[in-house]
């Protein structure tokens, strides 16, 4: 036979069909402790974030859920309307590092190996915990209405509906 069958000549050689057999297998193994090792760093992740004033620290999971808050003294002033604003904020800061972190351990562990898969579960995590554009403050109105009696009340902006994942005791976001 010519043109190289290379299932031909490794039933000529079971010896030879055999050493191929246990290379690939160590391969797989050698692959599943990767991945492995990838996700356990990944479950250790913690990410924090305050607010601009300090009033505020929270730190999720590379799942994106809560693992601690705390206030600083300047939380103590504001209305809890306020304060709850600045919880979510300051989650959502955090929360948008995930993607980022994630994927350096997907490269420090694992290299250039799978790219594909890597990028579809950055992708995923990247569109359930986006990044945090700067907010404007808003401005002040130009001229104040005429009388407060006869004025709509002003708009309300529209909140971000978020997605809330199921529990995941294991804090593995694949």
């Amino acid at each position: 036979m010519t043109g190289g069958n290379e299932l031909g000549e490794l039933m000529l050689d079971p010896e030879e069909a055999q050493r191929k057999m246990d290379r690939w297998a160590a391969g797989l193994e050698e692959k599943a402790q990767r991945y492995a090792a990838a996700q356990e760093r990944t479950e250790q992740l913690r990410l924090t974030a305050s607010s601009s004033d300090g009033a505020v620290k929270v730190t999720v999971g590379a799942d994106g859920g809560v693992t601690d808050i705390e206030f600083g003294n300047k939380a103590r002033t504001y209305p809890l309307e306020e304060l709850s604003r600045q919880i979510l904020q300051t989650m959502h800061q955090a929360q948008a590092g995930i993607a980022g972190q994630v994927a350096e351990v997907m490269q420090e562990s694992l290299g250039d190996e799978d790219q594909e898969t890597r990028a579809l579960m950055i992708g995923t995590l990247r569109s359930r915990f986006p990044e945090i554009e700067e907010e404007e403050p808003p401005s002040p109105p130009s001229a104040p209405p005429a009388s407060s009696a006869d004025a709509p009340p002003p708009p309300q902006a529209p909140r971000e509906k978020r997605h809330e994942a199921p529990d995941d005791e294991d804090n593995s976001p694949w």
